[in-house]
């Protein structure tokens, strides 16, 4: 098994597919990273404390390897698709959809590579506790089950638990919102709100990513598990959660980019914010939250200024 994208998750990702028992090697575009992981069989730079079992292989080298990255997924894939063969299958724990074209990682997926077994892993995951070994479940999606299956048994261990799933879009909007959701549900715990507010968020926000999905296709039994509500729930209460810790951040004074000075790593909301806003606005879903959340990020909308907004709406029904 491989890997692509040498990143937190990514990391965890290959030492759970090791730990399973399938050799696997785990590529790194930064050749430097490689070299130090082989040396110190650890991923200093994100996961310093998981210790890489025997039977995983960093690799610097693209052709060596053959999973997959975010920001770059179409790049990657770009990369990927002269070195597989055409009966080959793929992976991805990739979240969000594309920022220039509005497109979900399975629909980038088919224009590159064309129409292969595909499937997402997702599922509410913290890259530090996959790779402590700390028990922890996930979702395998695939529109073939058999494929499917087998990822989610290579995967499971002791453990480490993988559900399958046939429902890519869902599972994938589910990813796609919850870091965004996270950011607003950060941001009211830094101005000092309670607990009634934080539900209130993350049950809207479930709300806001049902709509959307339902609208793109979904199925709405999928965002009661693990990769919707499992993985906002996660996002939203943890600090691990750097969308959660940029919230915080902002709601407690700092200017955006103090914030990210702060976490030091990307933080997946930011860009997400925009390109759940574009979605939505493409096919007329209606989603407040975001909406502010987009505003406090890319048009200097001030904190309290957004609440107020949330807070203001016309009474309706819940269901709506």
């Amino acid at each position: 098994m491989a890997v692509i994208g040498a990143g937190s998750w990514g990391t965890a990702l290959a030492i759970q597919c090791a730990r399973a028992g399938h050799p696997t090697r785990l590529w790194g575009r930064d050749a430097a990273l490689v070299e130090s992981m082989r040396q110190a069989r650890r991923n200093a730079r994100y996961l310093p404390d998981a210790e890489f079992p025997p039977s995983l292989a960093p690799v610097a080298d693209l052709s060596e390897a053959l999973a997959v990255p975010s920001h770059a997924f179409r790049a990657t894939l770009l990369g990927i698709e002269p070195l597989i063969e055409d009966d080959a299958r793929i992976a991805w724990a990739s979240k969000g959809f594309e920022m220039t074209s509005g497109l979900l990682p399975h629909e980038v997926a088919r224009e590159v590579l064309g129409s292969r077994p595909g499937a997402v892993l997702s599922g509410p995951t913290f890259a530090r506790e996959v790779g402590a070994g700390l028990p922890t479940a996930m979702t395998v999606a695939s529109r073939d089950a058999d494929f499917a299956k087998e990822l989610a048994l290579r995967l499971s261990g002791p453990q480490f638990r993988a559900y399958t799933q046939s429902d890519i879009v869902g599972v994938e909007v589910g990813g796609a919102v919850k870091n965004v959701i996270a950011i607003g549900s950060g941001i009211a715990d830094g101005m000092g709100f309670g607990a009634n507010t934080r539900v209130a968020l993350i049950t809207r926000g479930l709300a806001e990513m049902t709509r959307l999905g339902l609208r793109l296709g979904a199925q709405r039994e999928t965002f009661m598990g693990l990769a919707a509500l499992g993985d906002l729930v996660l996002t939203c209460t943890d600090d691990q959660s750097r969308n959660r810790r940029l919230g915080l951040a902002l709601g407690r004074g700092s200017s955006p980019e103090e914030a990210l000075r702060q976490i030091g790593q990307v933080v997946e909301g930011i860009t997400a914010a925009s390109a759940v806003r574009k979605v939505a606005e493409r096919v007329g879903v209606e989603m407040p939250i975001c909406l502010e959340v987009y505003r406090v990020m890319h048009e200097d909308r001030p904190v309290r200024a957004a609440l107020q907004a949330l807070m203001s709406r016309e009474v309706r029904s819940e269901t709506e």
